[in-house]
Parts: structure tokens; C-alpha cells; sequence
């Protein structure tokens, strides 16, 4: 059986037009590294899609490709990789990917990294991984795991990246013509009101459309509650992050006593955090997000959500596309899975720069069928990468 022989880092950052969420709001502006902090959060976003390339070579020359969550300071997830994780994983039985995983968390568990930067470079390697351990077994990840329960994957489209409401408006019926039936748009940028916005996109796409709100952490609980109420005349589908994420005794009031439908969970890491977080109250929807768990923890993560009856409907962040195909993989094989995130103004691009027949068509994504994660790099993606040396 081969062995990791060699772990190789790049940052990928490919430029756009248009910053991520939309243009930028007044009073907003690029600082000197290229991040925008978000007004309406104050949260910091690029202005470029980045993320976090690993390779991971065994001694027989075969090759495992997994990408991790980059957006911001992404050389220190690169370091954690390359100093802390690599020397460590150097060795490894691909097929005991999920031992890897809890060695290399249990590096640092006692200093208090359960999640961050530590956890996203552990997430890359593990996809890595499992892409290895697919190809050796010669199928895809998802044959690896269980039965394929979902030949296509269901998505709805997340975001609405224009300037003003009416534009946001015209672009989603744009894209209710092309087939689209469920929507999600971000708060943050509802310069003219988050209600406002609810109701707009409500009338101009008709009482059968799913709409979302991303609330993006914005609220206290009291705060949460008395817009939900104000929300539920135009029948949102779900509210997402309603309260801050240390808040997690407020996202459980939340929950409770919503009469909309909460999701939550694209900022929690690993099963342990989950299950800290549902001890304090139910949700109905978790959103893992592969970017930041790895196959290993997306995996515990959906097990946990079946034992306390919630739906899956997993998060997909700024990337090239490979952390997507992991995504893909393990949601192919999920029976509480409801839609997953397809984030347009991001991969309707960033698809192109791999090898692979993923894509996504008539509202549901098409699976990759080459063993492993199916993607690869193709030779445009290295146009837009730099290697950090170890």
C-alpha cells in the first residue's frame, strides 16, 4: 500500500470584477492588502476569489488533490500545513484518512484550536486524502462511503451581486427564467432593507420560488425574533445565522421559537462543535461547509444531524471547485439532504481551471464520476497559483 511521500502548498487567487456579495455599498472601500470589511457585518472579504490548494503525493507517484477555506491570510493556513501538519501526515495509509484526521486535530486540541486556521489546513490534507484513497480503490469517493441515494444533487442559487435593489431584483427573475426555483440573498448587502428585499424578490418571482435570507450573523436573539415576524408575511424558506456564532444559547431561543425554519452551521468545524451547539436546542437545517471540515467532519456532521432529525443542506464557499467535488461526494450519499449551495458568481467561472465532468444544470448538480473526488488542477488553474515552499 503507498505512503504520503510529499505535502505541497499553493495559493490560488483569481481576480474578479465584482467583490464578492456585490459592489461595494457607500462607505465601503478596498484597503491596502485588497480586503473590504462589510459594513452591514463587519466582516472582512476579499476583492479576488482565493483558496488553498494542498497536493499530496504517496511514494508510488500517485497524486491526492484537496483545497481548504483561503479567503483571508492565507499563508497562515499554508504554515500550519507545511510546518506543523505535513511532517506529521508524512507516512500516512491514505485508506486510514479518518486517523489522520483525529491525529492531526489532537496536535493542538489542548491549546485550543479546535477550529480556525489549524482545522482548515487539517480539512485540505484530509480531502487530499480521501481523493488518494479513491483512486487506489479506482471509484469515486461516494462508492467509498455508502450508497449513492442522490444520482444528481438539488441546488439552489445563493447570492444576488448587483448594486441597488431593483437591479438585484431583475437579475433574479433573470435567473428564474433560465429554470432557477430557489434563491438565497445576503442581508449584509440589503442596502435598502432586508424586508424590503424579502418582499421585492417575493413579487417579482411569484408564490412558488424558495427564498432564503443569509442573515450573516448580524442579530441579537430579541433583534433575530422581531425580524423573522416581520419576514413571515413573504414566506422565506429558511433565515441562515441568525445570531452571532458565540451566541449559541440565542440560536437555540431562536430556533425555538421561530416559526421560519433556521439554518446555521457553514462556521462550525468539526462533529464536536456541532454537538455542543444542538445540545443547547434543535435546528432544522445544518450547512456544513467542506471548505472548513474535510470529508471526515462533513461526514460526523451529517450523522449527527440524522440522529436529531435535521436536513442537510451544505455550505459552499469561494473556491476553485475541488473542495466542491468533496462536497458533492459525501452529499450524493446523504438521505437528509435538501438542496446544496450553488454559488454562481463563483463557480459558473472557477469550474473551468479543473479536469472534470462535475457541473451543475437545470437546478441540481451533475456528479463527477472519475474515482477519487473526480477534479483535478487542469494547466489554466496554475496560472492563477503560487507554490509556498515548506
Amino acid at each position: 500500500m503507498s505512503r504520503v511521500a510529499s505535502v505541497e502548498t499553493f495559493i490560488v487567487t483569481i481576480p474578479r470584477d465584482t467583490p464578492y456579495l456585490g459592489p461595494l455599498a457607500p462607505g465601503e472601500s478596498v484597503n491596502s492588502r485588497g480586503y473590504v470589511v462589510r459594513r452591514g457585518n463587519g466582516t472582512i472579504y476579499p476583492t479576488v476569489d482565493r483558496s488553498i490548494v494542498v497536493k499530496v503525493t504517496c511514494d508510488d507517484g500517485s497524486v491526492g488533490w484537496g483545497e481548504t477555506y483561503g479567503i483571508c491570510a492565507p499563508r497562515a493556513t499554508c504554515e500550519i500545513v507545511n510546518d506543523l501538519l505535513a511532517p506529521v501526515a508524512i507516512g500516512a495509509n491514505p485508506a486510514d484518512v479518518e486517523q489522520v484526521w483525529d491525529e492531526l486535530y489532537g496536535l493542538m486540541r489542548v491549546r485550543g484550536c479546535s477550529g480556525g486556521f489549524h482545522v482548515d489546513a487539517i480539512a485540505a490534507i484530509d480531502i487530499a486524502l480521501w481523493d488518494l484513497y479513491g483512486k487506489q480503490r479506482g471509484m469515486p469517493i461516494r462508492d467509498l462511503l455508502g450508497p449513492t441515494v442522490n444520482a444528481t444533487v438539488p441546488g439552489y442559487l445563493s447570492g444576488l451581486p448587483a448594486a441597488t435593489l431593483e437591479e438585484r431584483v431583475s437579475l433574479a427573475k433573470e435567473k428564474y427564467a433560465a429554470g432557477h426555483r430557489a434563491f438565497k440573498f445576503a442581508a449584509v448587502v440589503s442596502h435598502e432593507g432586508i424586508v424590503a428585499e424579502m418582499a421585492a424578490l417575493r413579487a417579482a418571482l411569484g408564490p412558488d420560488a424558495q427564498i432564503m435570507v443569509d442573515l450573516h450573523w448580524k442579530f441579537t436573539a430579541d433583534e433575530a425574533l422581531e425580524l423573522i415576524a416581520a419576514l413571515e408575511p413573504h414566506r422565506p424558506f429558511f433565515v441562515e445565522a441568525p445570531v452571532k456564532p458565540e451566541d449559541q444559547v440565542g440560536l437555540a431561543r431562536v430556533a425555538r421559537e421561530s416559526r421560519i425554519a433556521v439554518a446555521a452551521g457553514e462556521e462550525w468545524y468539526t462533529a464536536y462543535e456541532a454537538a455542543n451547539r444542538l445540545a443547547a436546542g434543535p435546528l432544522a437545517i445544518l450547512q456544513p461547509e467542506m471548505g472548513h471540515t474535510g470529508i471526515t467532519q462533513f461526514r460526523r456532521i451529517a450523522a449527527l444531524a440524522a440522529e436529531r432529525g435535521a436536513t442537510i443542506a451544505p455550505h459552499a464557499t469561494i473556491g476553485t471547485g475541488l473542495f466542491l467535488a468533496a462536497s458533492l461526494q459525501v452529499s450524493a450519499t446523504l438521505r437528509p439532504l435538501w438542496k446544496h449551495e450553488w454559488q454562481h458568481s463563483v463557480f459558473e467561472r472557477n469550474l473551468q481551471l479543473l479536469d472534470s465532468d462535475m457541473g451543475y444544470a437545470d437546478g441540481a448538480y451533475l456528479l463527477p464520476t472519475a474515482p477519487g473526488l473526480g477534479a483535478a488542477p487542469n494547466a489554466r488553474l496554475w496560472d492563477f497559483a503560487e507554490r509556498i515552499a515548506g
